[in-house]
């Protein structure tokens, strides 16, 4: 994968806002922009929910009680938040709101109802949908991850269905094909690169 020339000097700096159904890669499409040395911010989710054996506090989400977590709401400390598939989830505003003040672009990942509530509050910001190839491919994904039990399985994927018709209200869609991730990814980087040197762009505020 060839390097990204982005650097946090060129331009104004961007909030993307990254989203697609469970099962699409948006986990594995990030560690693969992680892992390019490119000067993002990542910005890391809140949660209620519990931590699963495989996941890093503070890495892949920052683990919170429900308690602490509707402490974070009613102090305005979240960029946005919602309730999915019965779990709270929530962008805290203070490490978003430092990575642009030091120039740097945010990739913000989060499900598509979030996605809608970040539209309504930072129209200025990128949205990207990542989409897969069709559905028999999402779902042979989701069944292969042996996460589910067939019932969630099934509540995800007619979950997947409508949020894909969302897809229209994107600025982009890059479809995450299997074998062909590093595409994906240099389509996203391209993207950010586009839209940094958009002229007129005008400065994201939090």
């Amino acid at each position: 994968m060839s390097a990204v020339d982005t650097s946090p000097d060129e331009g104004v700096p961007l909030l993307v806002v990254i989203s697609g159904p469970s099962g699409v890669g948006k986990d594995t499409v990030l560690e693969r922009m992680k892992a390019s040395d490119a000067p993002y911010h990542f910005a890391v989710t809140a949660t209620a929910r519990p931590k699963r054996e495989n996941e890093v506090d503070g890495v892949d989400y920052i683990f919170v009680s429900r308690d602490e977590f509707q402490d974070m709401i009613v102090n305005d400390e979240l960029l946005e938040w919602a309730k999915v598939y019965g779990n709270l989830y929530g962008v805290p505003k203070s490490p978003v709101r430092e990575a642009l003040a030091r120039g740097q672009d945010v990739i913000l990942k989060i499900d598509v109802q979030g996605g809608d509530n970040i539209r309504r509050l930072v129209p200025g910001a990128v949205y990207v949908f990542l989409a897969p190839p069709d559905m028999a491919e999402l779902e042979q994904r989701l069944t292969q991850r042996k996460t589910e039990s067939s019932e969630t399985l099934k509540v995800r994927l007619e979950t997947a269905a409508r949020e894909i018709e969302e897809a229209e209200k994107y600025d982009y869609v890059v479809v995450n094909r299997t074998g062909r991730l590093d595409e994906a990814v240099e389509e996203i980087n391209a993207i950010i690169r586009r839209e940094r040197a958009r002229p007129g762009r005008e400065r994201i505020v939090i």
